[in-house]
């Protein structure tokens, strides 16, 4: 949730995560080619044990999505002028391997097309080191927020 026009405000939604950490850019450009990464760790609220039913825990296909979703979003945030924000609409991946609990991982996103300007096709993928986690696709919509605060 954003806390002014240029600075997003993660509290709640990804552990260890400050307010204010992510900022809107000089106006970029949403581009194919443009790309992003960060690195986490994989804990708290993005792990699953399967209810107990395998007595270890890693890292949860929701948590891993989430991730990948962020990286996104915040990809686009840095790139679009106030009063514009990004909805995900579509998420398609492959949750291939584990990553244990404490593992470094990094969610990686490149914006792959763009479409009518508001649509947006990301290639995403989440890697322990060099090894793959998960990979997939992305896409998100370009929204005025005002028009949805005011619905």
């Amino acid at each position: 949730m954003a806390t002014d026009g240029d600075t997003i405000d993660p509290e709640g939604s990804v552990p260890g995560t400050q307010p204010g950490e992510y900022v809107r850019g000089e106006l970029g450009e949403l581009r194919p080619g443009i790309e992003r990464s960060h690195e986490f760790e994989v804990n708290d609220r993005l792990l699953t044990d399967v209810g107990g039913t395998i007595g270890v825990r890693f890292l949860s296909t929701p948590g891993m999505i989430a991730m990948l979703e962020r990286n996104a979003a915040i990809l686009s945030f840095e790139q679009l002028p106030e009063g514009k924000a990004t909805v995900g609409f579509e998420v398609c991946v492959k949750h291939v391997a584990a990553a244990a609990e404490g593992a470094q991982c990094t969610a990686h996103a490149r914006l792959r097309e763009v479409v009518d300007g508001r649509k947006l096709r990301f290639d995403v993928e989440v890697k322990e080191g060099e090894r793959t986690i998960g990979v997939g696709t992305h896409e998100r919509r370009v929204i005025d927020v005002g028009a949805v605060k005011s619905a």
